[in-house]
């Protein structure tokens, strides 16, 4: 593959990610979710607030909007693009959570939404964080557990085989659950960890699960005609309005 199209391919996925997420955080349950990450990082103003990995930057404008210097970090050129491009009067930089562009103790809060599942070494993520918060600055750790997704559907066992398959292609799949221990050995105080579960019955989440099925089939896990048949009953569900989707999200805050 040339790089030209190694390029449009990236473009591609970037788009197709974009459409879920947007799909996702366009829901009333992902809204109250990120104000309650916002209640938890007690925001003061005008302190620097980092996002990171902020992808389309919805979460930079929205704590903008309550008076804080928000900046949007993430490692994806394609994501940053359309970040600038949504919300051209807020700040982004690249660079990824192991490496932030700031210097000690120069930041008050320090925000992370779905994106220590997919670090390798979440442990180095965890000690940037703490390089970089202020005493007293606040840390909120979102995201879900690619183990615990539930999912309606009459193959149970085809099902788990799917999540589960599925979380072990990324570099932290649990990382939910293991929010509260990563913050203590991050040196943090004060930790709450809550739990919020959403629930998907919209047939536009159908492209989640395609998001599922898809890698499971390509790593070997399932095959090709267990994919399809497993996707073509979703969508059956989904048009006799019996899809059922719950996904668990934990929500850690902690102060540095």
């Amino acid at each position: 593959m040339s790089k030209n199209q190694e390029a449009v391919e990236e473009h591609r996925d970037t788009e197709a990610l974009l459409a879920v997420l947007d799909a996702g955080d366009q829901m009333p349950s992902a809204t109250r979710l990120r104000a309650r990450s916002y209640e938890q990082l007690s925001l003061v103003p005008d302190s620097t607030v980092v996002d990171v990995g902020c992808g389309a930057g919805r979460a930079v404008a929205e704590l903008a909007e309550r008076g804080v210097r928000a900046v949007g970090v993430d490692p994806d050129p394609w994501m940053l693009a359309a970040a600038r491009e949504r919300w051209s009067a807020a700040e982004f930089r690249e660079a990824g959570a192991e490496d932030l562009p700031f210097a000690d103790g120069s930041v008050r809060g320090y925000r992370a939404d779905k994106v220590f599942h997919i670090l390798r070494e979440p442990g180095r993520a965890m000690t940037e964080a703490r390089r970089v918060l202020c005493p007293g600055g606040r840390i909120v750790l979102v995201g879900q557990d690619w183990d615990a997704i539930m999912i309606d559907s009459d193959d149970a066992a085809l099902t788990r085989t799917i999540v589960h398959a599925r979380a072990d292609l990324l570099g932290t799949p649990r990382a939910g659950r293991q929010y509260r221990n990563l913050l203590l050995d991050g040196g943090f105080d004060n930790i709450t960890v809550e739990v919020h579960t959403s629930v998907f019955t919209d047939p536009a989440m159908l492209s989640l699960l395609t998001r599922l099925a898809e890698p499971a089939c390509t790593s070997g896990a399932i095959g090709r005609d267990q994919a399809d048949e497993w996707l073509a009953a979703q969508r059956r569900r989904a048009e006799a309005d019996r899809f059922f989707v719950a996904i668990p999200f934990f929500v850690a805050a902690a102060s540095a």
